[in-house]
């Protein structure tokens, strides 16, 4: 007789499964982990002490309604408390936007090769992908994403700047893309990399939300401010969306530790500016010395760059790991290699280096 097993559903079968960063090996040649988008840093100045603090509590469940946090937050980016929703990373907030808006015979649209988590998120939702091709700059090709808009579709993500790439979309050709939008599919400006932008034609997607009301903006603790382990971000967004992000949330989601982490972070500005502006300034004596070498590097606005290596990714990825450093590779198409410690970056350097010379 053959043992029956508990019936799963059939949407799940298709559904890739994310791939963190590879991390460094314990005891082995690889010193440094540059293949996940974590800030080097030790927590700001205070957080660390409050986390610590809140942690003395988590026997109790945490505030549910982040209400510290989202007065923090409201006062920050002069947004009304309705207009604001938080979850477990921005990841968490994207998947519940995509519960909110799609289903079963409803499409979301995205470029590719952008966030890995986009088609899994839609597909857990039964709903269905549309991947558009990133120019051959590595860019959003936001005419190809306007065609690829039907009566079916429900959101659209524009991931600004765009992971692993790390291009931008520019004010003139987002404003344009946003105006023709159907006004009834929403987009969202996935911003986990905003703090480390210093092209100034790229807009603040706050300043786009504020008078169109199907435009979110997504943000996250967990890159410049240091939080990936901790699990918090927030969407902006008019008051249905958010109403909806808050229903679609998982009770108790974000942890008093994480709470009241952020709000210590977004405290601690000045600390926040001096770190990121030394993270930029790695991120372009990198780039520099990719380029000095004879490398083609798009210019990247987030704080990782982007290699694109076509069938030699594997070969790259485990050369720089021979070198002691962790990098991410996508196989086939190529690699993206997060701005760390400057021992790590130029570990990396090197290892770029010899590869080349070695073609």
């Amino acid at each position: 007789m053959t043992e029956k097993t508990p019936k799963l559903r059939a949407a799940l079968d298709g559904v890739p499964t994310y791939k963190p960063g590879k991390p460094a090996a314990a005891g082995g040649p690889v010193a440094y982990k540059l293949s996940s988008n974590e800030n080097p840093y030790p927590p700001l100045p205070g957080v660390l002490d409050t986390a610590l603090a809140a942690a003395a509590s988590f026997n109790r469940y945490p505030d549910m309604a982040c209400t510290g946090l989202m007065a923090e937050l409201s006062e920050r980016f002069g947004v009304p408390l309705t207009h604001l929703a938080t979850g477990t990373g921005s990841v968490g907030v994207a998947q519940q936007l995509v519960q909110a808006t799609a289903g079963p015979g409803d499409e979301v649209v995205y470029a590719w090769r952008s966030f890995e988590a986009y088609p899994i998120i839609t597909q857990v939702a039964s709903a269905t992908p549309v991947q558009v091709p990133l120019t051959p700059g590595d860019v959003h090709d936001l005419d190809a994403m306007l065609a690829a808009i039907t009566d079916r579709t429900r959101l659209i993500f524009v991931c600004n700047p765009n992971n692993p790439t790390g291009t931008v979309v520019r004010r003139a050709e987002l404003e344009s893309f946003l105006d023709r939008v159907p006004s009834d599919v929403l987009v969202v400006l996935d911003e986990a990399y905003l703090e480390f932008i210093r092209d100034p034609e790229v807009p603040d997607g706050i300043d786009l939300y504020r008078d169109r009301p199907n435009v979110c903006v997504l943000r996250t603790f967990s890159k410049a401010y240091g939080l990936a382990g901790l699990r918090v971000g927030f969407a902006v967004a008019h008051e249905p969306v958010a109403a909806a992000l808050r229903k679609t949330a998982v009770p108790f989601g974000v942890s008093q530790v994480a709470q009241d982490a952020a709000v210590a972070s977004l405290r601690s500005e000045d600390a926040l500016r001096e770190r990121v502006e030394a993270l930029v300034a790695e991120r372009a004596r990198v780039a520099s010395g990719l380029a000095g070498q004879g490398w083609t590097v798009p210019e990247s606005q987030a704080n990782f760059v982007w290699l694109r290596l076509g069938e030699r990714t594997a070969d790259f990825a485990a050369a720089c790991e021979r070198a002691g450093v962790v990098v991410r590779p996508f196989p086939g198409e190529g690699v993206r290699v997060t701005i760390g410690e400057t021992e790590a970056n130029d570990l990396f350097l090197r290892a770029a280096e010899q590869f080349r010379k070695e073609l």
